[in-house]
């Protein structure tokens, strides 16, 4: 199953490498990873996309919380949450097939943020399916590149989804 772990962490040197290495040197894959620093620039929240079962994800949010710099770890998958990505994509937008573009680009709420004589790069924000399906309607005309930020999710309502539950603060097994 697949799972989204929000971290807060002290914006300090290692913190990165040191959650890393520990999805790594037990075998946990990440399939997504996004950091940046909260309204506090002393706090960065990672958001972290693995798969497993839910022992599994129960283990690695165990052992995220023992780990130096670490502040809250919550399975943000288990919290009504919303989900975003982000890509910039640049495709072959020749004078001829513009107006497709444009209407395409209208269509799914992307934004056109650099056009050339050939080529457009194109922002879109959206579910994983949403930016998926724009990227299928682009690829007649011709993906040249595409970045991707990898998976952004915050709670629903007003409770902060890194606050600690009962379930949160439970003592290791």
């Amino acid at each position: 199953m697949r799972h989204i772990i929000s971290i807060l962490v002290e914006n300090k040197p290692g913190a990165l490498s040191r959650i890393g290495g520990l999805f790594s040197g037990r075998g946990y894959n990440i399939e997504s990873l996004s950091v940046g620093i909260t309204g506090d620039p002393k706090i960065s929240i990672m958001t972290i996309v693995t798969k497993g079962d839910d022992r599994v994800v129960e283990q690695i949010i165990k052992q995220l919380r023992k780990l130096i710099n670490t502040i809250k770890v919550r399975d943000v998958t288990q919290v009504e949450h919303i989900e975003r990505e982000m890509i910039l994509v640049k495709v072959q937008a020749l004078p001829k097939n513009r107006t497709d573009i444009f209407s395409i680009v209208n269509t799914f709420r992307a934004k056109v943020i650099d056009l050339t004589g050939d080529s457009m790069v194109i922002e879109i924000t959206g579910t994983k399916d949403k930016n998926k399906a724009f990227l299928h309607v682009l690829e007649p005309f011709g993906i040249i590149e595409q970045v991707r930020t990898g998976s952004v999710a915050i709670g629903r309502g007003n409770k902060a989804t890194t606050e600690f539950t009962k379930q949160d603060i439970k003592q290791e097994d």
